[in-house]
């Protein structure tokens, strides 16, 4: 028998042995068209890439799923090695035994019966019989329909792609943005003071408010394993913190007002150094550390999307490690079981007077270590130390507006060095069901010559989510803890502490309307304001409703 004749006799052989050899074919073309893409332009780029995506694969050994155990081994490798019939996904599989629609057959026996063709080109004239070819025909006519439909989608998605091309952003930048509306009213008795004397506090009289933030988002990458943040924002969300309430504990977690003037607010670039094993982030302009590294708290992190209050974000040693200005981060080993994050940060590192400057001014040195043994548990002890200086355009502020007063500034506006310590915890016993919480403490020391003083401060929370509570998608969350409190101070000779202890409570509901839509209805209770029972019980309702684009 001739050569010729056992080439022709092995092929339909082996397609005849089952469809699935012929479903195999579709792989020449390795189209993701049918289902799988649905219409997503990124099919485009695998259709005009798939013929050269594994090279053309020439042995089936190429495919990392196929075995020679597998009832089909022989077909494939028949057309595989001896026809070069068969191509595999671009990670080098086959995907054998994934579901196969009419248009995928249609594009891969197209794809052999232009191998077929070529090889009548190139071959003898008796090596395809006119039985052969009558059955190559009703083949192709069977199929036409498909594969004129086939051909009109990828020439529709071509073209769609062009005009994406052509109009698009930037090649290396894309922009993600957000706005909020926020609906807010404190209310209660009296605003807080720190005396004793319950009948000198002024009146808590303060209306309803309608306030907005928008958040532009630049995310820029040159290498696709970096990114470089640019990002604008306008708000006018007033703080309801001493100036309204007389306490910053009633404080909202998305405030801030620079009357909807259009700022840039931060600038930052991360990169990955040695593989992926050492992440590294530098901020030029707006160095926030909860922003770049694990707060073991995901339900709640989110200004936009989670706590409502200032406090119920995560723990007060990330805002005690003085936020704002320039900052490198390093987290080491970030993807796996243990990672260590190292950070330095110096929120007047623009300025070059006396005092200031990236090394003699303000500053903080951060490490923690993160522990997650399992998907349901995550772990974390924190450590920071702290320099504030005085200055006349300058407040102390041990962790960023939180707590009472006396926690803020034990030494009132004065240089201020402190070792800050935390363990946090996130504990998911379910994918709908989170608890967690956090716990520190705060050693401070007075740097004013002269003058020594020294303060102990404690702070502690607890909180609970649950997912998909009423309709999926929603979230009730549940915060409760004790902001932070002095609870040892010497200073100038005399001893103080907060004298009593206020409590934190905080219930929320996030409402999914839509994929880009979330309602959060909530109420901020205060119980004992500024740590002094003679305080009145302060409330604050919200409704903040997120627009994300």
């Amino acid at each position: 028998m001739s050569e010729s004749k056992i080439m022709k006799n092995s092929f339909w052989n082996v397609l005849k042995v089952s469809p699935a050899v012929l479903a195999a074919t579709l792989l020449a073309a390795n189209s993701a068209l049918a289902g799988e893409a649905n219409e997503q332009i990124t099919t485009v780029n695998q259709l005009s890439a798939q013929p050269d995506s594994m090279g053309q694969v020439t042995s089936v050994s190429q495919f990392s799923d196929v075995q020679p155990t597998d009832w089909a081994f022989q077909a494939l490798q028949s057309l595989v090695e001896r026809y070069g019939c068969i191509a595999g996904y671009p990670n080098g599989t086959y995907r054998g035994n994934r579901a196969l629609t009419r248009y995928e057959f249609a594009a891969g026996l197209n794809a052999c019966l232009d191998r077929v063709n070529e090889l009548i080109a190139t071959a003898t004239a008796d090596l395809v019989t006119k039985e052969d070819l009558a059955t190559l025909q009703r083949l192709q006519e069977e199929f036409s329909a498909e594969l004129a439909t086939l051909r009109g989608r990828v020439d529709a998605l071509e073209a769609r792609t062009s005009e994406l091309e052509a109009n698009q952003f930037s090649t290396t930048t894309k922009l993600v943005g957000e706005a909020i509306f926020t609906v807010a009213a404190p209310f209660g008795g009296d605003r807080a003071d720190t005396d004793t004397d319950r009948n000198n506090n002024r009146n808590l009289d303060s209306n309803v408010i309608l306030a907005d933030r928008v958040r532009l988002n630049l995310y820029t990458s040159f290498t696709g394993s970096d990114r470089l943040q640019t990002r604008l924002q306008a708000r006018n969300l007033t703080q309801f913190g001493t100036s309204v309430t007389g306490t910053n504990m009633t404080r909202l977690g998305h405030d801030g007002d620079n009357s909807n003037e259009v700022e840039v607010d931060k600038l930052n670039y991360e990169f990955n150094l040695v593989s992926d094993a050492i992440r590294v982030k530098v901020d030029a302009f707006g160095a926030e550390l909860w922003n770049n590294i694990n707060v073991f708290n995901p339900d709640f992190r989110s200004s936009g999307t989670g706590a409502l209050s200032r406090y119920g974000r995560f723990s007060p040693i990330y805002r005690a490690s003085s936020p704002g200005g320039a900052g490198l981060t390093v987290t080491v080993n970030p993807k796996g079981p243990i990672s260590l994050t190292g950070a330095y940060l110096a929120p007047n590192a623009s300025d070059p007077s006396q005092g200031n400057g990236l090394f003699n001014g303000s500053n903080a040195y951060f490490g923690q270590i993160d522990f997650k043994p399992s998907k349901q548990i995550n772990l974390g002890f924190a450590y920071s130390h702290t320099y504030q200086n005085d200055g006349a355009d300058i407040d102390v502020n041990l962790f960023g507006s939180q707590g009472s007063s006396l926690s803020s500034r034990p030494f009132g506006n004065i240089g201020t060095t402190a070792n800050n310590y935390s363990f946090m915890a996130n504990f998911r016993p379910t994918d709908k069901i989170g608890v967690g919480g956090w716990v520190g403490y705060t050693d401070a020391q007075a740097d004013a010559g002269t003058t020594s003083g020294d303060a102990e401060i404690w702070y502690w929370a607890a909180n609970l989510s649950i997912k998909d509570l009423g309709r999926e998608g929603n979230t009730l969350g549940i915060i409760f803890g004790q902001p932070p409190k002095v609870t040892d101070l010497n200073f100038g000779g005399r001893a103080n502490t907060d004298r009593d202890t206020s409590y934190h409570l905080e219930g929320l509901y996030k409402i999914k309307v839509s994929d880009n839509i979330l309602v959060t209805p909530g109420l901020l209770v205060v119980f004992n304001p500024e740590h002094n029972d003679n305080n009145d019980t302060i409330y604050v309702g919200t409704i903040r409703t997120t627009f994300s684009f």
